[in-house]
């Protein structure tokens, strides 16, 4: 059996070109650099046929990097009216990424393009797979949301090994109490595929906490009319058969205050503290 590796985990939504977002580059780097996370599930990631918004973090920041475009990005294009920028999700790493896939998402309501990436990363003691979505933020299209999270689950089981403590990351676009995200994580409902929940990190770290990733004192969530929620999550594998089991040991915010009189994102990021026996097969 593997020695136990400790993890610090991110996920955060960086809000494409959205907004001010040549002057967010630098909030976003400095709540990056003072996170110091191992690995860090990003998405609304742009990129052009010159740069890559994730390569230049990873190469800033001293990180690996695994990216995947959108296959339709159109809808994101309109909203900007730039169809030279493209949308994605990426996944930087403290360690080598060996391996990478991805999954395309069932579409609905309009929404189209949505992805899950995996990248396999060889941690200290072990292979590591990590994961990270977007799903779709159609308001009104939870059945939708359900059935991309029964595709990304059947994506997560394919590429690990029966052993594994997968790690899956995200904007969900839904609140805990949401079906889709019961049926991830199989607490109050069974689980999308047997022998495999998904353990939300913020409910196991402090349930009490509000954990809003999506908070109205931020000025663009502030302009949709919308609630405040917590929709982006750090999801821990647990597989009912495996004596090993993992452990979370604490979760927190990050970028949820404006930096230098900017904010960085709409959405406000999530912080894991992990513990895991990697699996030397992934």
């Amino acid at each position: 059996m593997s020695a136990a590796l400790p993890l610090r985990v991110m996920s955060w939504n960086l809000w494409w070109r959205f907004g001010d977002w040549q002057r967010r580059y630098e909030a976003i780097v400095w709540v990056l650099e003072r996170s110091a996370p191992d690995i860090v599930g990003l998405q609304e990631v742009w990129s052009t046929a010159t740069e890559n918004q994730a390569q230049i973090l990873a190469d800033r920041l001293g990180m690996h990097v695994a990216w995947c475009p959108s296959p339709s990005p159109e809808s994101f294009q309109r909203r900007l009216g730039d169809r030279n920028v493209v949308v994605g999700n990426a996944i930087l790493s403290r360690w080598p990424i060996t391996h990478t896939s991805t999954r395309d998402l069932p579409a609905g309501g309009g929404d189209a393009g949505r992805t899950a990436l995996c990248a396999h990363i060889a941690g200290p003691t072990g292979a590591v797979p990590f994961f990270t979505t977007q799903l779709t933020s159609t308001i009104g299209h939870s059945a939708v949301r359900s059935d991309q999270v029964r595709a990304l689950v059947r994506f997560v089981v394919g590429e690990c090994s029966e052993r594994a403590h997968p790690i899956v990351t995200g904007d969900f676009n839904a609140e805990p109490d949401s079906d889709e995200i019961r049926v991830l994580c199989g607490l109050k409902t069974p689980p999308a595929l047997p022998n495999l929940v998904l353990l939300d990190a913020w409910y196991y770290a402090d349930p009490a906490a509000a954990g809003w990733t999506w908070d109205r004192r931020n000025p663009a969530v502030l302009d949709t009319g919308e609630p405040d929620a917590r929709i982006d999550y750090v999801f821990l594998g647990y597989r009912l058969n495996n004596e090993s089991a993992p452990r979370i040991r604490a979760a927190w915010l990050a970028g949820n205050e404006p930096c230098d009189g900017v904010w960085p994102s709409d959405h406000a990021a999530v912080v894991a503290g992990l513990e895991v026996r990697a699996s030397a097969s992934g």
